[in-house]
């Protein structure tokens, strides 16, 4: 329900647009970077799971664990 005078919530992330009456997306990766090569495997794997199902897919991950 939208109020009187109140501005849809919506944020663009690259291609992807999230919040109210957006579709769901996925925002998923590792906690924390191992490595390049573990986040491109990561990244790959997730966008072909999520371009199956036909679900937006933003990676994410944190470089020091304590950003967690």
């Amino acid at each position: 329900m939208e109020e009187k005078g109140v501005a849809e919530r919506v944020v663009k992330i690259g291609a992807v647009r999230v919040g109210e009456k957006q579709p769901p997306a996925l925002i998923a990766g590792p906690c924390v970077i191992e490595s390049a090569e573990l986040c491109f495997r990561i990244a790959e794997q997730a966008e072909a799971v999520c371009r199956r199902v036909g679900v937006p897919y933003i990676f994410k991950a944190s470089y020091d664990k304590a950003n967690r």
